[in-house]
């Protein structure tokens, strides 16, 4: 027989992570976040993590600038931030996504530090 646990989570419940986040449910090899109703601003600094990301565009508009690049992000709109890509967002109004993270990004404080800042 597999494994029979079940994790749910409350979104209103979650805990909050110090860059505004909410964990949501996660599992052994990945996790999922909500960032809620961010407010546009200034661009936050480059970065790389040492995890992959995945993310869906529920409310508002995004840029995500990544390796040379910039992608606008939209309602229904989804994308990838792969393991060490250079990055950063610039949120253009109110936004809210749910994205997912291999390895868990919150585990080993992979969540709260930047890998690197340019």
């Amino acid at each position: 027989m597999g494994d029979t646990s079940v994790t749910k989570v409350t979104a209103h419940r979650a805990p909050k992570g110090r860059m505004g986040q909410k964990y949501l449910a996660s599992g052994v090899s990945m996790s999922m976040r909500l960032w809620q109703s961010e407010p546009p601003g200034e661009s936050k600094p480059e970065t790389t993590r040492d995890y992959e990301t995945v993310g869906y565009v529920v409310d508002g508009r995004a840029e995500l600038h990544i390796e040379g690049q910039k992608v606008l992000l939209q309602p229904g709109d989804s994308w990838v931030v792969p393991k060490g890509s250079l990055h950063r967002y610039v949120v253009l109004e109110p936004f809210t996504a749910v994205e997912a993270t291999h390895p868990p990004a919150e585990v080993h404080g992979r969540d709260e530090r930047m890998a690197k800042q340019v």
